[in-house]
């Protein structure tokens, strides 16, 4: 299989910064997708392959939508065969997430966790931000349906790129596809090269302290580190939006920790959950509880001088501030909602 085109950052389609990512999508000749006529152009102006496509896809509506769909897989898959498609510096493959992961997700988001967003016009249409998080649930599902909420919900179709642990890019398989989806390493650099690009960046700074804490502690937020977002948010000059997550802390209620077998598989915790390791892989499944996503108002930073991102009291105010902010909102949709699964 070829290779796919690396994409550097510092490229024209880097700097144009505030064209919608819909519309360079469907640039002539990046061959990401169907390739179609703009307004006012001939068809004819366009490559031979985008003319196949385009034609393809008007014969699609006409005969119901199948010879549509069945065309945009085999022109889906003549792109991967032949290399045909970009990703970054990061391994972030765009074409590939749109059309096959979150379809994969899809159906989790929509029908068994039935996630409620709130809040998705407090993320800018363009331009970097930084989404802050609570984490939870054993598992880190929180931050995938979290990308699905962007994806799917904001009027700008913007995408998320998900700061990681280490360990999900040393697992095999985990790491590919998680480069593939945009996640990148949880470090000051990349995030903050993310945010001067354009791109949201969603980090959850309680880290595996959140998702791998007993059930009796959930809905409290962990220690928010020493304000590293913080710091990357100010030097970026970008917006912190506060983002709380309901539903995520029951999908595995957590009653011990194998600290001894999570020490030899290298894990920072081995959780036990009442179905969990006593009905084996049936288990493993997620109780299908009902999430609420909730994004609160941005707090700015491109007021603060440059200076800002090294004042110790300035970035521990301002972690105070969202944490409050993310905790605060918790308690408001738990008090509102009607139950666990409902």
């Amino acid at each position: 299989m070829a290779d796919a085109k690396v994409i550097p950052f510092d490229d024209d389609r880097s700097r144009s910064g505030g064209a919608p990512r819909a519309a360079r999508r469907r640039s002539p000749g990046r061959g990401t997708g169907s390739v179609s006529a703009l307004p006012g152009q001939p068809a004819a102006s366009l490559p031979p392959e985008g003319q196949e496509e385009a034609v393809a896809g008007s014969e699609g509506v006409a005969g119901g939508g199948w010879d549509r769909r069945i065309a945009g897989g085999l022109a889906f898959l003549r792109r991967r065969v032949t290399g045909e498609y970009d990703v970054d510096e990061f391994g972030y493959d765009e074409e590939l997430t749109d059309q096959v992961l979150m379809s994969v997700l899809r159906p989790v988001y929509e029908k068994y966790f039935r996630v409620e967003v709130k809040g998705i016009e407090n993320i800018p249409s363009d331009g970097g931000a930084l989404i802050v998080s609570n984490h939870s649930g054993t598992l880190p599902l929180d931050g995938l349906m979290l990308q699905v909420a962007v994806h799917d919900n904001h009027p700008a179709g913007r995408h998320l790129r998900l700061l990681a642990a280490d360990l999900v890019f040393m697992l095999p398989v985990v790491n590919e596809l998680a480069r593939k989806a945009g996640h990148t390493l949880a470090c000051a650099e990349d995030a903050e090269r993310l945010l001067r690009q354009g791109e949201v960046v969603g980090v959850m700074p309680e880290g595996f302290k959140g998702i791998g804490k007993p059930f009796g502690e959930r809905y409290k937020l962990q220690r928010f580190g020493r304000g590293g977002f913080v710091s990357t948010a100010l030097r970026a000059g970008v917006p912190i939006v506060p983002c709380s997550i309901v539903g995520a802390e029951e999908i595995y209620p957590m009653i011990g920790n194998a600290k001894t077998l999570a020490r030899l598989l290298g894990f920072p915790y081995f959780p036990i959950t009442p179905t969990f390791p006593w009905l084996g892989p049936l288990g493993a499944l997620p109780l299908p509880t009902k999430w609420t996503i909730q994004f609160g108002e941005p707090i700015p930073t491109d007021g603060y001088p440059v200076e800002a991102a090294e004042d110790p009291m300035l970035m521990f105010n301002l972690t105070d501030q969202v944490r409050e902010q993310i905790q605060h909102t918790l308690y408001k949709l738990l008090v509102q909602r009607r139950s666990v699964f409902f």
